[in-house]
């Protein structure tokens, strides 16, 4: 059986995988005290990276260089990415919350490249003359690696924000509630202990929420900071690269543009957090920002125009 014929099967087995994943995130929310459906979605995880792992090693073995030649490669890296780290993070976390949006964003990643990227893209060929050197797989990797990174940082910080802005709407419904039921308690000794009893839930559900959205808070911050250095060196090691293939270190190619632009966000997030002790929906603004900003550099750009790194592009 060759290559061609293992890459069709693996992607079917992945996106019913991808797929069940998705249902068995959702329910997790619903049914979060069930220990079978949180394993259940640990493992469907862990099977879907393992299937791209083989995947990304079959094509790595067949083509005898690391596949991150073209756009259909480094997606296959980057969905293998997004799930290992996503992995690491739930076990850190021992939440299933990120999950219940990750694996939807890497179904519709992976279903993009198969369906929509040409056939030719995603057979094996022959490496172009400007992609054979060793500067490939440390650029590339790095860059791809800091996506998936940096993707699962803001992507944090985006829910924090989502969350927080349903946070300040419940809080006005709640406090309006309690003040209507203490002028109704006052000739009312059963609607006193009601109201009372509401109350208590009420303090205990936003509690709950303020440490659910401080949790996501600490981890953003830290998945963030770990992303921003590969970033920079997947920038500067291109830097290095592009100057030995084309005698300069930078050109202002889009890629290269976008990839300075995302460098920055992220620079304003650490250097808000670090220097201006900013925290929460401030800082969480800005990282959410840079989920946007990845998906513009990464695919985005493709669609724009060409440039140096034509390889990478579409047309």
């Amino acid at each position: 059986m060759n290559y061609n014929n293992i890459d069709k099967l693996l992607q079917n087995a992945l996106f019913i995988n991808l797929i069940l994943s998705m249902f068995i995130y959702w329910a997790s929310l619903l049914f979060s005290k069930e220990k079978i459906v949180s394993n259940l979605a640990k493992y469907s995880t862990i099977t879907a990276s393992s299937i791209l792992f083989i995947d990304i090693l079959s094509r790595w073995i067949n083509a005898k260089y690391f596949p991150l030649s073209n756009l259909y490669e480094s997606i296959l890296f980057l969905c293998w990415s997004l799930l290992f780290g996503q992995i690491l993070i739930e076990k850190k976390t021992n939440s299933k919350l990120l999950g219940t949006i990750n694996i939807p964003i890497v179904l519709l990643l992976n279903t993009f490249a198969t369906l929509t990227l040409p056939p030719e893209m995603q057979k094996i060929v022959p490496l172009v003359p400007s992609l054979q050197s060793n500067w490939l797989m440390m650029h590339v990797t790095m860059m791809m690696i800091s996506y998936a990174t940096l993707l699962l940082g803001s992507l944090l910080c985006l829910l924090y924000v989502i969350l927080n802005l349903k946070k300040t709407n419940k809080t006005y419904s709640i406090n309006a509630l309690s003040s209507l039921q203490y002028v109704r308690a006052e000739s009312t000794p059963e609607l006193n202990a009601l109201s009372i009893n509401n109350n208590l839930n009420s303090e205990r559900k936003l509690e709950t929420r303020t440490s659910l959205l401080n949790t996501i808070d600490f981890w953003s911050y830290r998945i963030i900071g770990l992303g921003f250095p590969f970033l920079s060196l997947g920038i500067i090691s291109g830097a290095v690269w592009a100057n030995e293939a084309w005698g300069s270190y930078w050109s202002w190619d889009p890629k290269e543009t976008w990839a300075l632009i995302t460098w920055l966000v992220f620079a304003i997030y650490l250097h808000a957090r670090l220097t201006k002790g900013l925290k929460g929906m401030e800082s969480a603004i800005i990282g959410a920002s840079g989920f946007f900003v990845i998906w513009i550099c990464y695919l985005g750009v493709n669609f724009l125009g060409q440039g140096l790194h034509s390889y990478g592009f579409l047309n």
